[in-house]
């Protein structure tokens, strides 16, 4: 005869029974909906290579076209992706990251500057700018392989990160963006613009910079013969030793004019005729030979790279990089500035 205590028993049994059975089925039904594989991690995000990461803005979508001049092609890419390939270009990889940054800024500015006056120069396919130093150097992602050889991961994961860093990011002045000139190298100081291109403009000043003393493109020489010296600035030296005199010196410690034989000549044309590196320069008659020695590297007017490269070692921003610089701007998000340049397209 079955007690109630000997039913319940049966009852309890027989639920433990069938929840032992139905456990491995709950515990496994979760991960169901995904076939198992066998490999771990096979549905985590693929890792992306330096190469493989795009640069990318919050702002409007803004695309650059650029003649590729060697190639003789168009290509049309976005804005940071641009500018990643500019400041590979411009500016030693090896630089402080701070120094890259306010190199991207430069580019960047420039750049927008250019979208906004909407000047094609006639080139090919309505590209804007050139892959030259006529606009910005840019090259695209196989030319900066070749260039950077072992280097190129360490590199481009560094100008990217300072491309990002600063992404959408332009130098205005009252508002509107700059003429941001960039150079080499300069002689301890930068230059007036009025003394290069004749026309002064209110944030590019003539500043010291001293860190420009160690840069590696500092000195420079350069030797002719008497005959090239005279073909080439056409000019006839006097019979004696003498080559000409300064007579005009600009803000930025450079050779403003010089006047030989009674023939004045600017110092940016004899730089510009006889290929010198800097309108900084002395000289010195040899018999037949004329030895030209040079301070600097390139115009002198805006931010010098290397020094930027020596603020920046120094422990200064890129803000502070630009504020050496030029002069009185700001730097601004340029979201309203490329909304008015997709606008006008």
């Amino acid at each position: 005869m079955n007690t109630p205590k000997f039913k319940l028993f049966i009852v309890l049994g027989a639920l433990l029974f069938v929840i032992t059975l139905m456990i491995p089925s709950l515990v496994v039904l979760p991960f169901t909906e995904d076939q198992v594989t066998g490999k771990l991690g096979e549905q985590l995000k693929k890792e992306e290579s330096p190469a493989e990461t795009k640069v990318t803005s919050s702002g409007p979508v803004v695309e650059v076209a650029v003649f590729q001049m060697q190639k003789k092609q168009t290509v049309t890419l976005p804005l940071e992706e641009y500018i990643v390939g500019v400041v590979a270009s411009e500016m030693p990889r090896d630089f402080e990251k701070e120094a890259l940054k306010a190199q991207a800024l430069a580019a960047r500015t420039y750049i927008v500057n250019q979208m906004l006056k909407g000047n094609k120069s006639e080139l090919p396919d309505g590209a804007l700018v050139t892959d030259t130093i006529q606009h910005q150097v840019y090259k695209d992602d196989a030319e900066l392989r070749r260039v950077f050889k072992d280097d190129y991961n360490w590199a481009i994961k560094k100008i990217r990160e300072a491309v990002s860093e600063t992404s959408g990011e332009i130098i205005t002045y009252n508002g509107s963006p700059i003429d941001a000139s960039f150079f080499s190298t300069s002689n301890g100081y930068t230059e007036n613009p009025e003394e290069i291109w004749l026309m002064p403009l209110p944030y590019l000043k003539s500043v010291e910079s001293p860190w420009d003393l160690e840069s590696p493109k500092f000195a420079g020489q350069k030797v002719f013969t008497v005959s090239e010296f005279e073909q080439k600035l056409g000019v006839k030296l006097p019979e004696d030793s003498t080559i000409g005199n300064v007579t005009e010196r600009t803000a930025g410690k450079r050779v403003g004019a010089v006047e030989i034989n009674g023939k004045t000549i600017k110092g940016k044309d004899i730089r510009d005729k006889l290929g010198l590196k800097s309108t900084d320069f002395t000289w010195e008659r040899k018999g037949d030979q004329i030895i030209i020695n040079t301070k600097g590297n390139g115009h002198g007017v805006g931010m010098s790279q290397y020094g930027a490269n020596g603020m920046a070692a120094e422990g200064k921003s890129y803000k502070d990089i630009i504020a050496h610089y030029y002069k009185g701007v700001e730097v601004t998000a340029s979201d309203n500035i490329l909304t008015k340049v997709l606008a006008k397209k």
